[in-house]
């Protein structure tokens, strides 16, 4: 009998992404065997790492993130074509992943973005790895873009938030999709305050704040520069203010176009089984609530898992 080939499609979601490893996780305690992996944004950068064979050594890196980690990642170039380089995250992508091209991976992989200029998809998977991650991780006003063979380059989630269509395309029989932003429409109001990045716990506050006021400051420099009154109108992570933090504005806006899309997507090409992890209030920055997001994850694969036949 024919091996039926199983493809995931992981899908975009900022720091609910680390979702994607309890995915995996789960998946290999029952014994499935994925042939091909399709990713966007998160998804894409998760995936290649899974594809390289590292995805234990990605656990425990994120594990031990905490705020200051995260916001080392924050290399402000404002104001360029997006708030932050996004090289230091490359350069932690690079650390994490054995390989650097797409024809080395261990499976077929491919990361999903979209071409600026014609608002296309474009669908990476072969040549170089670290440079395709990166622009299938570009949120638009956030992280600059990426040039590659002539295209401007934004983040995969504005046209193909779930690649399930480029999953298939690797050769997958059947497809097992990752949906992250499926309850952004559901949940309560945003908490305003500066946005809720993170649980009240009183060391990791003041931890926070140190490393905002330190990142507020350096873009405020940056703003001086090109006006004087546009430094006063930096707003970034919590403060005194009403409203969410600008990460958390262009990140959920982006999810709640990210949701619409992919429920048109999953009726033109639907997929063969779906995981929607479900999350407690999770920020665009929560990269140190790796623990929850991994649980999350892994909980709602064994949930999915009862009906995959």
């Amino acid at each position: 009998m024919k091996h039926e080939k199983i493809g995931l499609a992981l899908g975009g979601g900022s720091a609910r992404g680390w979702a994607h490893i309890g995915v995996f996780r789960a998946l290999a305690e029952a014994d499935i065997q994925i042939d091909c992996v399709a990713g966007t944004s998160i998804g894409a950068l998760v995936g290649a790492i899974y594809a390289s064979g590292r995805i234990a050594l990605l656990e425990e890196a994120v594990l031990k993130m905490d705020w200051g980690r995260i916001v080392s990642f924050l290399d402000v170039v404002f104001p360029r074509s997006g708030l932050i380089d996004g090289k230091k995250i490359e350069t932690f992508f690079r650390g994490h992943v054995q390989k650097t091209h797409f024809e080395d991976l261990r499976l077929p992989f491919a990361a999903v973005a979209t071409d600026l200029r014609s608002g296309s998809a474009v669908v990476l998977k072969s040549g170089d790895l670290i440079e395709a991650v990166r622009a299938s991780i570009s949120i638009p006003g956030i992280f600059t873009p990426v040039v590659l063979d002539g295209r401007v380059l934004v983040d995969g989630g504005l046209v193909d938030p779930v690649p399930v269509t480029v999953a298939r395309s690797l050769g997958a029989d059947r497809v097992i999709a990752v949906d992250l932003s499926h309850s952004l429409t559901k949940k309560p109001p945003m908490k305003t305050g500066g946005g809720s990045l993170m649980k009240n716990e009183d060391t990791e506050e003041k931890q926070m704040s140190v490393w905002l006021t330190h990142l507020r400051k350096e873009l405020n420099q940056r703003a001086e520069s090109v006006h004087p009154m546009l430094s006063k109108q930096i707003n970034i992570g919590r403060n005194d203010s009403a409203t969410p933090s600008i990460y958390d504005v262009l990140g959920t806006s982006i999810g709640i176009m990210e949701v619409r899309i992919t429920e048109t997507n999953f009726q033109i090409d639907p997929p063969d089984l779906v995981i929607r992890p479900e999350f407690d209030n999770f920020m665009f920055l929560d990269f140190h609530r790796a623990k929850e997001a991994i649980e999350a994850g892994y909980s709602a694969t064994l949930v999915a898992l009862e009906t995959w036949k």
